[in-house]
């Protein structure tokens, strides 16, 4: 697994430890199974995005404390410069760049998204609130709760996070949207 995973995966482990709390405690605290919180932290599989926000809201860190190390400090406002987004690769296939990541107590995570094309499985998950995608350039599919609709450049869709989803690009080219996750 790439050496960002297993970056966040320490930092994981490392607030567990610090709140003196077992993988068991933790993964109950968070409302998911004990193997999958347990192998999240081992750095050896992929750790969705959903999850790192859940962790951050259910033991009051910020995102970008776990995605990169560092603390927001912007209270105010914080730009990001094209390019220059806190990174986070998930797979070859699937990056994300934090938006965001600056600003203290951000009321929701923007997200940069790139799906590279050819990339046939589509990974659903769920985490709390709400999603809205836009897509910037490319064609995606999005599955939401067994419903698979076809978006393309300057389509948006606003949806329940809590419901099983995941993307995917079609169409031979790489996919690029703008997810904020509320």
């Amino acid at each position: 697994m790439n050496r960002q995973i297993k970056q966040i995966a320490e930092r994981l482990r490392g607030l567990r430890d610090a709140l003196e709390m077992t993988t068991t405690e933790a993964a109950a605290k968070c409302g998911i199974a004990e193997t999958d919180f347990a192998r999240y932290e081992s750095g050896n599989s992929d750790i969705p995005i959903s999850f790192i926000i859940q962790v951050a809201q259910t033991f009051g860190v910020e995102p970008t404390a776990l995605l990169s190390g560092d603390e927001p400090h912007a209270v105010a406002f914080f730009v990001t410069r094209k390019g220059t987004g806190a990174g986070v690769e998930r797979s070859k296939s699937y990056k994300y760049q934090s938006l965001a990541y600056g600003f203290r107590h951000a009321k929701a995570e923007p997200f940069e998204v790139t799906v590279e094309a050819g990339e046939q499985n589509m990974t659903l998950n769920t985490h709390p609130g709400q999603e809205f995608n836009f897509v910037l350039e490319g064609t995606m599919q999005i599955s939401i709760a067994g419903n698979n609709v076809v978006l393309n450049e300057g389509d948006s869709i606003y949806f329940d996070a809590t419901k099983p989803h995941g993307m995917k690009a079609i169409g031979g080219k790489n996919v690029r949207f703008l997810a904020v996750i509320v």
